[in-house]
């Protein structure tokens, strides 16, 4: 029989020690339609080319949406100049010519909505 001053709540880290996280929003370029899972697959892919599983592991990339050629990646702070140093070497995505173009970076998601996705409007 357990009493609840017993019971103790798992420990969490204090906001001090968390992972920073950045959203950057990015837009593809192309005349071609591509699906969101193929050009979320060709970014990790990429990424991975060139900074290899270490590296893909430190960005912690997290894709969030994608809408109207837009789409936002949820990234550790660490990991912001590696994926945008990526998109700069991306340039097909199942034999079409595409270029990922980076809008913008925000430390809030909805911050980076409204400014680089929708323009300012909201």
């Amino acid at each position: 029989m357990t009493n609840k001053s017993q019971r103790k709540k798992p420990k969490t880290l204090m906001p001090s020690l968390k992972e920073k996280k950045r959203y950057l929003v990015y837009e593809v370029i192309s005349d071609e339609k591509f699906s969101y899972s193929d050009i979320k697959l060709e970014i990790i892919n990429n990424f991975k080319n060139f900074f290899g599983l270490e590296g893909l592991g430190k960005a912690g990339l997290d894709f969030i949406e994608y809408e109207n050629n837009k789409g936002i990646v949820k990234v550790s702070a660490k990991g912001v100049d590696m994926l945008k140093a990526s998109f700069c070497f991306l340039r097909k995505i199942n034999k079409g010519d595409v270029v990922i173009r980076s809008l913008g970076l925000s430390g809030m998601i909805n911050k980076a909505r409204s400014k680089f996705i929708f323009g300012g409007l909201n």
